[in-house]
């Protein structure tokens, strides 16, 4: 077998489970917007799994991976914001990556098990601000908000100017692998 039929192969098998909590439905301020723009589950798992597997040389070995995605409100992601990184104020997206704590499963369990990645906190109504602004759809700014938390899931960060526009070209590379396109960004 050579190595591109093996490459081939890991991505047929490659697993992906993702939970969609969507709790933004209270939320007056984007109630009706996000109604009309309701992404599917489906939708999302299918975005996550062309994601990650474009995504192979960032990921360590295992026989799948999962994550979660927590759709909600400003009051809820400021209430994150402030807990886990000292900001009182709604921020657009938060990503916790499970990959940062140095407890490795044991090689039986990374066979039969998938890997956590950790979790993506996305404020639905600064999604909806976000999308007014940057003149397009809800439905993008949402799947534009998760593929930066995806990256920042498996290590990426932007702590200066070249990192960042690395990550956002990559962050549009991505979309447009569901056939999503974002013009420009900031």
């Amino acid at each position: 077998m050579t190595k591109q039929q093996s490459s081939t192969e890991d991505l047929q098998q490659l697993q992906i489970e993702v939970i969609v909590q969507n709790c933004f439905l209270d939320s007056p301020e984007v109630k009706q917007q996000a109604t009309s723009n309701l992404i599917a589950v489906e939708t999302w798992e299918t975005w996550f799994q062309c994601w990650l597997e474009n995504l192979q040389d960032d990921l360590p070995p295992a026989f799948g991976y999962e994550l979660s995605l927590r759709l909600t409100s400003d009051a809820e992601v400021q209430v994150l914001n402030a807990q886990y990184r000292q900001q009182d104020k709604p921020t657009d997206v938060l990503a916790f990556a499970a990959l940062e704590n140095n407890f490795p499963l044991p090689i039986e369990m990374r066979s039969h098990l998938p890997l956590y990645l950790g979790d993506i906190v996305i404020s639905v109504d600064t999604a909806a601000k976000q999308a007014n602004q940057q003149q397009h759809t809800l439905q993008i700014e949402l799947a534009w908000l998760a593929v930066h938390g995806l990256l920042h899931l498996l290590g990426w960060d932007h702590p200066d100017d070249d990192s960042l526009n690395q990550m956002l070209t990559q962050q549009a590379n991505l979309l447009e692998k569901v056939n999503l396109a974002i013009n420009t960004h900031s």
